[in-house]
């Protein structure tokens, strides 16, 4: 039946439901927790679970109750106990199951606090199979068993010994969320930035010890795994915490925080943090210098507190306050003015650093001009051949749009025209897009920026994902490398990597960048088919399927057709984070893994190599 014959959906009475609030969590978990996702992204809910939990001890914290909070994950179960003021006994189900409930709408109780809308621990109730809260107060115990947000059991109140405070352990549903893991990586990346925001609390996973003393200081400390131009310069003030340097990398890099919150999208304080370096630093040196040319390097953090912040969405990933306060001073001005005063003050008081800043900045300058020209060519000849070729096949939706489904925005660069076309024919063609490589990408190890302009590739690259001038217009929120799983396939990942990592660390630091696991076998009878991504779940279908199993292995994507690759690329995809290890320093591993000491690369690869037999 065509459009013009469809019959009207009929509006009346019953057209109209309303949803109670665990089903309307259930059934929009985008608008709360911002996606699902089964942990391989750092962004997927479950890591959003962890956060709204702890965000209430951290609160605690803040207000001055209890030094230490303690996490543990084991068997998917989380266990959140914090040793605050404990949760009045009486309303451990109003907090845990009744919208816009809490504390936090009274400045007088929590001041600066992250949650302020009554939803956080709701959303976590409403989202696991199984959730628990327990309060111990002056002498007093209750706990509250939940499952899928209805009450299971209430327990009635008895005497403890327990210390006060707060405990929440939830298993988050695996009707929603799959079969989902924990990743360490991400848990610890979340633990770390608490106790860089709170000096002085102790935070423990599993017995292992999160603490700072520095701050943002500590932070940038533990992040920079490059040579710094001059020493982190650390300021603070009442309610506000800045760190700043320069490195040798391209683009800028930066870390935002509200009320402890990680701002990942930046927002009102990120745009004012920015705009204060360029004033204070034009109005010190009396020069007009170039935006780019201050900013070039840069690597900083700032965290402000502020009174009822809002933020864009219920991860609150995004500032948008305009003011500190309903009559309170705004926001620019009040991280400008703490710039123009203490940064300026403590670069007179130290000229070698500012020496050491000036000196970065005119060599900055002295690129600029030296690229402008190749730049401009590079540009002009992006955009004839975006008119012209089918390098890109781009989709509809953006990730710098305002589009709910833009955090789903995913480009897959591929190597081939049957890998590519199997790919395009089986994507989403609102959130995913694909740029097809021609042939194996140049090693970008030791050479220049100047090559990304020059080389095809990588100059159309860029532009496809917009992220000459940095990450704040980045089109898509997942980069991933789709190749073949043999020996070019590699090749051609620890190019593309390299690539990265030379010229735009960011998109793998703010954890963008993927690998793409594809099926290595098929294994099939008439009545089942089972798609094998290793050796143990080839053995498992076989046994499934019995002695009859017709076994395929792939070689290539282009061997996949594109009804089968749909089922790789949709809700159950297996994406493989690329992820950069602080401990490693990024020039030593690009010099080791990529440089031309052939010898010694040699002899590590004989003596870690792993011959699976299939």
């Amino acid at each position: 039946m065509n459009r013009e014959e469809q019959e009207p959906a009929s509006y009346d009475e019953e057209s109209i439901k309303t949803l109670d609030w665990k089903e309307h969590i259930r059934k929009r978990p985008g608008m709360y927790i911002g996606k699902l996702g089964n942990g391989s992204s750092q962004d997927d809910g479950i890591y959003i679970l962890i956060k709204e939990v702890t965000d209430n001890a951290i609160d605690e914290y803040m207000m001055g109750f209890g030094k230490k909070i303690d996490i543990t994950i084991s068997e998917h179960i989380v266990k959140v106990r914090d040793y605050g003021r404990g949760v009045p006994l009486g309303k451990l189900i109003d907090v845990s199951a009744k919208m816009n409930t809490g504390a936090k709408y009274d400045s007088k109780v929590f001041k600066k606090s992250v949650g302020l809308n009554g939803v956080g621990i709701k959303a976590v109730n409403a989202l696991s199979e199984n959730f628990i809260i327990s309060s111990a107060r002056e002498g007093k115990k209750k706990s509250v068993e939940f499952s899928k947000g209805e009450v299971v059991k209430e327990y009635s109140i008895k005497n403890t010994e327990e210390v006060n405070g707060t405990e929440v352990s939830f298993y988050p549903d695996k009707e929603l969320f799959g079969e989902f893991h924990f990743m360490s990586e991400y848990v610890e990346n979340l633990l770390w930035n608490y106790v860089y925001l709170n000096s002085g609390l102790n935070i423990y996973l599993n017995k292992k010890r999160f603490y700072s003393k520095n701050g943002l200081l500590d932070l940038l400390n533990a992040n920079i795994n490059i040579e710094c131009r001059y020493p982190i310069i650390h300021l603070k003030g009442e309610d506000i915490e800045i760190a700043l340097t320069h490195g040798n990398q391209y683009g800028e890099e930066y870390y935002s925080f509200v009320n402890g919150q990680h701002t990942t999208q930046g927002g009102t304080h990120l745009i004012a943090f920015r705009e204060g370096i360029i004033k204070t630093i034009r109005e010190f040196y009396k020069k007009d210098f170039d935006v780019s040319d201050i900013r070039s390097s840069v690597i900083g953090a700032i965290s402000v507190k502020i009174e009822e912040p809002i933020f864009e969405s219920q991860t609150k990933t995004k500032l948008g306050s305009k003011e500190i306060a309903p009559d309170g001073i705004g926001v620019r001005n009040f991280i400008v003015d703490f710039m123009s005063k203490e940064l300026d003050n403590f670069l007179h008081k130290n000229s070698e650093t500012a020496e050491l800043l000036l000196s970065k900045i005119q060599e900055s300058e002295r690129e600029r001009k030296a690229m402008s020209g190749i730049k401009k060519l590079a540009r002009d000849r992006a955009k004839k051949a975006n008119l012209h070729n089918k390098k890109l096949r781009d989709c509809k939706v953006h990730y710098n749009s305002k589009n709910e489904r833009r955090m789903e925005t995913t480009i897959f660069i591929t190597e081939g025209d049957s890998a590519s076309g199997s790919i395009t024919k089986s994507r989403d063609v609102a959130t995913q897009a694909v740029f097809s490589l021609k042939g194996k990408p140049l090693n970008t190890y030791g050479l220049t920026k100047k090559i990304v302009y020059q080389n095809e590739e990588f100059n159309l690259l860029q532009a496809a994902l917009n992220i000459e001038d940095g990450l704040e217009d980045l089109r898509y929120k997942n980069i991933v490398i789709a190749t073949d799983a043999d020996v070019d396939g590699m090749h051609i990942r620890l190019l593309l990597i390299t690539f990265f990592l030379n010229f735009f660390p960011d998109v793998i630091k703010k954890k963008h960048l993927y690998i793409l696991q594809t099926p290595l076998f098929r294994v099939r009878n008439k009545k089942q088919t089972f798609y094998c991504y290793n050796e143990k779940e080839r053995v498992t279908a076989i046994e499934k399927c019995g002695k009859n199993a017709e076994i395929t292995r792939f070689k290539g994507l282009g061997e996949i057709s594109p009804d089968e690759f749909k089922y790789f690329i949709g809700k159950d995809i297996r994406l493989d984070p690329v992820i950069s290890n602080k401990e490693n320093s990024i020039p030593e591993m690009l010099t080791f893994y990529m440089g031309k000491n052939t010898p010694e690369r040699q002899k590590f690869i004989v003596n870690n190599l792993q011959i699976d037999e299939v």
